[in-house]
């Protein structure tokens, strides 16, 4: 085991003794950081979305930043934009809030389309243009953007193509009993103000070290095969059945296929794996995958959801 891995399994345990019943989340947003990604969850209210990006900014040295998106939103309100200063005659540009390291861009899918596509370009291309200028974001820049499935009045659904620029798509649930018991705790002891376990900050330097070691983490040639030839059974299924190419109209891009193969390395680095096992990669299908596929409206009708065909092309495609 790396140093870096040492303080990245460190970091992972901080983040899980105060976010109870998320293992799943946590280690998608670590996965995220490392893939140098952003991440989409979707989940109801209470469910310690919020939380789980503030306890990983109280352990990095970076600045985090929380954006409620909010139907009267403007593009200027997450870019910046050109001010005016009357003394000199001059305009200066004010920094937007997506000029931070991680953000949290809270109910997305509340935002016009405006704002959406100014935080997604930001995501994709890594800059912000605004008038003439063009200006950089910083080198460690993560989005995690949130949704909520219970409410639909005053949302603006995310578009398949923009939705292509997450790296993963998350779907969090309800914690079981035990770990009920244990968040009430953590709350018990917050609202007395008993002290809270404290993490020394991980440097930007060691973040992006990190990525280094997990590119050349190895992956064996049949198994980078297999990735293709997944995603290639999503845009061909009939070659697999026949009645499931029904349910799709498109299968996943070439991004899917770059997002498994980077997020496979990051998973078995973070588990201390030597190199990528089978099961470093189908643990991730679902995530990176489910929000790329577009199904057809007989899908739709029938209740098929993505995740159900993935289930299928899983059982269908075989591993090496």
């Amino acid at each position: 085991m790396s140093q870096n891995q040492e303080i990245f399994q460190k970091l992972k345990a901080y983040i899980n003794s105060q976010i109870i019943g998320q293992s799943a989340l946590v280690d998608r947003l670590l996965i995220a950081l490392l893939c140098d990604g952003h991440l989409l969850v979707e989940g109801a209210p209470g469910l310690a979305k919020t939380k789980v990006v503030k306890t990983l900014s109280n352990a990095v040295d970076a600045v985090a930043h929380r954006i409620q998106f909010t139907p009267d939103l403007l593009p200027a309100d997450i870019t910046g934009s050109d001010v005016f200063r009357p003394a000199t005659g001059t305009f200066y540009f004010q920094k937007g809030p997506i000029f931070n390291n991680l953000i949290l861009a809270d109910e997305i899918n509340r935002a016009p389309a405006k704002v959406q596509s100014a935080l997604l370009e930001a995501m994709g291309e890594r800059q912000v243009t605004v008038g003439n200028t063009t200006y950089q974001l910083p080198p460690l820049f993560t989005v995690m953007a949130t949704q909520n499935p219970i409410e639909n009045e005053g949302t603006y659904r995310l578009p398949e193509a923009q939705l292509d620029r997450f790296l993963m798509y998350v779907i969090i649930t309800h914690p079981d009993i035990e770990s009920e018991r244990k968040i009430l705790k953590i709350i018990q002891k917050e609202e007395k103000k008993e002290p809270l376990p404290s993490f020394p900050k991980i440097k930007e330097k060691e973040i992006m070290a990190a990525r280094q070691e997990v590119l050349n983490i190895p992956m064996a040639p049949e198994l980078e095969e297999y990735i293709i030839q997944f995603v290639m059974a999503t845009r061909h299924p009939e070659a697999y059945d026949k009645e499931l190419a029904k349910y799709l109209r498109y299968g996943v891009s070439p991004r899917g296929t770059i997002a498994l193969d980077i997020c496979a390395r990051a998973n078995a680095w973070l588990n201390n794996h030597e190199f990528v096992t089978a099961s470093d990669i189908t643990d991730l299908i679902h995530d990176v995958m489910r929000h790329r596929l577009v199904l057809s409206f007989e899908a739709k009708s029938e209740h098929i959801s993505a995740d159900m065909i993935l289930d299928k092309l899983i059982k269908l495609v075989p591993l090496p």
